[in-house]
C-alpha cells in the first residue's frame, strides 16, 4: 500500500515518518518485490562489476556503479554512462508505476552493495536529477532526514524494510537533506533517478 505524506515535522524533536506522517513529497510501499526477486536482484548487483566509492580523496565502505549518467564526484562531471541492463527493466517499469511517471523518465540507475558499517552521510542529490525513487534490499535500513531552520535542524527518520520502495520528489527531495545510518548488516539498494526539465 502506497503511503503519502500530508505535513513534515514542525519542531526540532526527531520524528518517525513511517509510524507517523511523512514529508511532503515523500511516499513509500513494503513488499513492492517478493524474497525470490530479491535475491535475484542481490546477485545481478553482486555481478555488476562494482567498484568502491570515491569522494575527493576518500574511499567509502559502500561498492556502487551507475547506469544510464553517471556522476563523477572527483571531477563533477555529469556525463552518459552505460544504458540500463536488462535485469533492472522490470524494476523501472515497477518503480516508474509506484511514482506515477513514465519509466523512460527514469535515465540514471544507481546500485550499490554496503558493508558492515558502511552508509551515506547528509546529502540531496544531484541539483541535475528529479525524481529519486529507491528499492531496499537485504538488511533494513534507517534514512534520516534534516532541514535547517534558523539555529536548529529540524529531524526525522524513516525506516527502510527489506523489499521496500520510497519515492522521493518536491519539498522531500529538495527542501531535506537524507542520509542513511551505518549498516550493521549487508545491504544492496536499486535507485532511479529522473532528470529536471526532460
Amino acid at each position: 500500500m502506497r503511503r503519502t505524506a500530508t505535513k513534515a515535522p514542525r519542531s526540532a524533536p526527531q520524528a518517525d515518518l513511517f509510524g507517523s506522517s511523512l514529508l511532503p513529497g515523500l511516499a513509500y510501499c513494503g513488499d513492492v518485490i517478493t524474497p525470490a526477486e530479491e535475491a535475484e536482484l542481490i546477485s545481478c548487483i553482486e555481478a555488476a562489476k562494482l567498484t568502491p566509492f570515491q569522494f575527493q580523496q576518500w574511499e567509502g565502505k559502500r561498492l556502487t556503479r551507475s547506469f544510464g549518467w553517471t556522476y563523477d564526484f572527483q571531477t563533477g562531471c555529469f556525463a552518459r554512462g552505460d544504458p540500463l541492463p536488462r535485469w533492472l527493466e522490470a524494476m523501472r517499469r515497477r518503480a516508474a508505476r509506484f511514482a506515477g511517471i513514465n519509466p523512460f523518465a527514469l535515465e540514471q540507475a544507481l546500485v550499490i552493495q554496503y558493508g558492515i558499517g558502511a552508509g551515506i552521510g547528509w546529502h540531496k542529490d544531484r541539483p541535475v536529477f528529479d525524481h529519486v525513487i529507491g528499492v531496499s534490499l537485504g538488511a533494513p535500513a534507517t534514512m534520516r532526514f534534516r532541514r535547517r531552520r534558523a539555529s536548529k535542524f529540524d529531524r526525522a527518520t524513516a525506516d527502510l524494510a527489506p523489499r521496500s520502495i520510497y519515492h522521493m520528489h518536491g519539498e522531500a527531495r529538495d527542501d531535506w537533506e537524507h542520509s542513511i545510518a551505518p549498516m550493521t548488516m549487508p545491504r544492496w539498494s536499486i535507485t532511479f533517478r529522473s532528470l529536471r526539465g526532460r
